[in-house]
């Protein structure tokens, strides 16, 4: 599962990097981030299934359950990173608009 929705992200974030015309929010970093993971995923699943033969595709539920948490963490936390990242760069000025706006009141 974790392999699964990392790929789904990067699938997703690359898509969008690639029809966006200029790279203003950054995006690379975010498809970077998710294909970083994806590969770190496969890696596991091919050692595990070096480890386990037939038995790794079946799956208790409850595992299963545990990998699309552990999944949809590594999406969120690698959003969060790059949000913060935006918001440290702030390519369209909107932080700096606000913080402007906010002391000459």
């Amino acid at each position: 599962m974790t392999l699964l929705i990392t790929v789904f992200a990067a699938v997703f974030a690359t898509y969008h990097w690639y029809i966006r015309k200029d790279d203003t929010l950054n995006i690379g970093m975010l498809c970077f981030m998710f294909w970083g993971a994806s590969i770190m995923w496969f890696v596991d699943a091919v050692f595990e299934y070096a480890e386990l033969g037939a038995e790794y595709f079946t799956p208790a539920a409850g595992d299963m359950l545990n990998d699309a948490f552990l999944g949809l963490s590594v999406v969120a936390f690698a959003l969060v990173i790059w949000i913060a990242a935006l918001l440290i760069k702030d390519p369209r000025g909107v932080v700096a608009k606000t913080l402007h706006k906010q002391t000459h009141r």
